[in-house]
Order: C-alpha cells, then structure tokens, then sequence
C-alpha cells in the first residue's frame, strides 16, 4: 500500500453549471415507457411488483428538474471537510471531521452499494461533538469507495473488498490514526468485517449492520424467528438479486444506461431504495426525496455507474467469497435491522464474529438506517462502539 507520497490534500466540491444544465435538461427530454401492467392503488408495496411505478417516477423526475439543489449538499460536503490521497496509485476521497474532544476515537464509516458518502454526511456532527457529554466522540473518516463518488475509478481489476480494507488502513495511517474503529453496511460491513479480522492490530473493534455468516450451518437448534431470517436471506439471493448478478457479470453492459441516462440512474438506485427500507410502500415514507437525490446526484455528476458496480464484478459473494474460514477475534457489535436484505441469526454469526460484546435487533429500519432512523442510529452506534471500545480497553 505504499505509494510515492502520502500527502492528504484538502479538495472542494463545485460542479459547472454546464453539467447541472445537462441534467436538467436530459430530465426534461426523458423517454418514458408506457405505465406497468400491475395497478394497485396506493399505499401498497405490490405496486412495485415489475419495478418503480411510472407514476411515482414521474413525480421524482419532475421534482428533481424543478426543485432539488445540489448546492445545498455540496456545501455541505466543503462544509464537513473533504480530502484526497493517492494509494496504489488510485486517488481516494473522504470526508473528514476531527472532533474537539481530547478523548475522541478515530472511527471510519464504510458505505455500499448503492448509498454514498451522502449516507452519513447529517450524522457526522452528532458523532464528532455529542449532545451528550457521556456519548463517545469521534474522528469521522468516510471515505468514498474506490470508483464511487470523487475517488478515481480503477482502470485495472483487483480493487475487491480485501484491497479496499488495506488501503483504510493506509489511508488513517496517513491522517495520523493507528488505531481506530470502524463501521459498515452493505459492502461497507464486508470491508468492516475484513478490517477486523485481517488487521486487529490497528482496529479497536468494530460497528456493523452486516453480519455474514460461514457456509453450509445447520438450521438446528434455531428460533422460528431465526429460521424466517434465514429463508427471508436465501430467498432474496434466489429471487431478488438479478441487479448484483447483473453487476458482477456484466457491470460495463448496464453502466452505459446508467452513466448515459439520469432517469435510468434514477430508477436503478430507487428500486433498491424501494425494496430495502422499512416501509409500506415508497421510501419516501422514511427518507426525503432530496436525501436520496442527494445520493443519485453524486452518482450522476461523478459518471460512476459503472466504475461503482464493478465492486460486484471484484468482490460478489463477501467474506465467503473472500475466505470461507475467515474469522474476527476483535470485539464486534452487531444491528441487525427488521427490514434488511441479509439477516444471520446470533448463533450463527458468532461462529465467525468470535467476540460479540453487543447484539442488537431494532424494532424498525431497512438496509439504509442511517438515512431511515438516523436518530436512532446515530445513538445505536454511539452505544454499540462504547462497548467495542470498553471491551478493547479504550474506555472505562
């Protein structure tokens, strides 16, 4: 991981005024196919049986043309404070907010696919300066995933989940942290998952909404909650993964329609959006439409669509795919959250999660807590990382 300079350069965010034109224009110009052969009336999640309903496609289009404003989230994002480095000669971008406290733990957020950075950026201050004085406080690192967002988008292959772990390491060495936690969803908590079982000399514990068990255990001895976690996961994989299977064959294919066409963009990352959250019906219920514009935005104006999906191509499978034996001796705590797309039961996650110091199941939230139940995430992970950090001898 070495390269040939360690510098962390400060960088701003200013999109041209020409490509905000762009986009609200190819909006406006925006082909549509004709209405989906499955009406139901709303609310109903049915409606999103053959994907996102014209109607509601409709209704996001017209609002991100005429209403949304990025540079209200690109200040936000110069606001916070944002960095690039360059590791193994790929350029890699995060925020970073150091906190005020003289007792704040270096903590790094790891997002996945098809969040952002933007997953995290109205958490950080609550993180870095807590309301409460007996919360744990931060120095929030998010960084942008190799090929998503303002980190450069690898021109060769190998930049999997194992890579990108090892180059966090680098990357808070060079800020000057050698010890830290860390924190993942989604590809987020297979990279959490590698930092803490590949590098406990450096990582303190670990935070994560993700928990992937070894291969082939048995359903024995489980709750009938458990078991319905388990069918629920195996069922996702066979009937609802087309997208990561598409990603991870053929991720240069549908990134042409994702780079080429906003609305096309729009509707790949809303049905997940859709699909993934804790709702009745639309996301919306739970997430403001700027939120996820927000997210698409970045997405849209950094050209990534297809250099982000190729993280499937690189790393499909997870820790399996990474090492079937693979195990985590650090102190972990886990969230696994009602709604989400993977759900491993305690008993099962321990066998590789080898010291789990807390284990929650909260009682709403979907595959975006962050952006869903942002409060209660936010004091989730405060509580969950004071144990990891306790357990670790951090704190007393």
């Amino acid at each position: 991981m070495n390269s040939p300079t360690r510098t962390v350069s400060a960088f701003e965010t200013r999109a041209p005024d020409a490509d905000l034109n762009d986009l609200r224009a190819r909006l406006a110009a925006a082909r549509l196919p004709e209405t989906e052969t499955v009406y139901r009336a709303a609310p109903d999640p049915r409606r999103w049986e053959q994907g996102v309903p014209l109607a509601d496609l409709i209704e996001i289009i017209n609002y991100w043309r005429t209403e949304y404003d990025w540079r209200s989230f690109e200040a936000r994002l110069n606001q916070i404070g944002q960095f690039r480095t360059t590791i193994d000669g790929l350029g890699i971008h995060l925020l970073h907010r150091r906190s005020t406290r003289a007792d704040a733990t270096p903590l790094i957020l790891t997002h996945g696919w098809p969040g952002s950075i933007a997953e995290f950026t109205h958490v950080i201050d609550e993180l870095a300066a807590p309301k409460n004085r007996d919360a744990p406080a931060f120095h929030v690192v998010v960084p942008s995933l190799p090929g998503f967002g303002y980190s450069d988008k690898p021109a060769t292959t190998g930049w999997g989940a194992e890579k990108i772990a090892a180059a966090w390491v680098e990357l808070m060495d060079r800020l000057g942290y050698h010890k830290f936690a860390a924190h993942g969803g989604d590809w987020g908590g297979v990279i959490t998952a590698i930092l803490g079982g590949r590098f406990p000399k450096q990582v303190l514990g670990i935070h994560t909404t993700l928990a992937q068990a070894p291969p082939e255990l048995t359903t024995d001895g489980l709750t009938a909650g458990e078991r319905k976690w388990t069918e629920d996961t195996r069922d996702f994989w066979l009937h609802h993964a087309a997208y990561a299977k598409q990603q991870a064959t053929r991720p240069q294919t549908i990134g042409y329609a994702l780079v080429d066409s906003p609305v096309g963009l729009l509707a790949w990352i809303l049905d997940k959006f859709a699909e993934w959250t804790d709702t009745q019906d639309s996301p919306f219920e739970t997430i403001s439409k700027d939120r996820l514009l927000d997210n698409v935005t970045l997405y849209w104006l950094t050209r990534s669509g297809a250099s982000s999906a190729r993280i499937y191509h690189e790393s499909h499978g997870g820790i399996n795919a990474v090492d079937p034996e693979f195990k985590i001796d650090i102190p972990s705590a886990i969230s696994i959250y009602p709604r989400d797309i993977e759900k491993c039961p305690r008993t099962w996650a321990q066998e590789r999660y080898r010291h789990i110091v807390r284990w929650q199941t909260p009682k709403a939230g979907g595959h975006f807590p962050s952006l869903e139940v942002p409060e209660y995430f936010v004091k989730d992970l405060q509580e969950g990382l004071a144990a990891v950090l306790t357990a670790s001898g951090r704190r007393s």
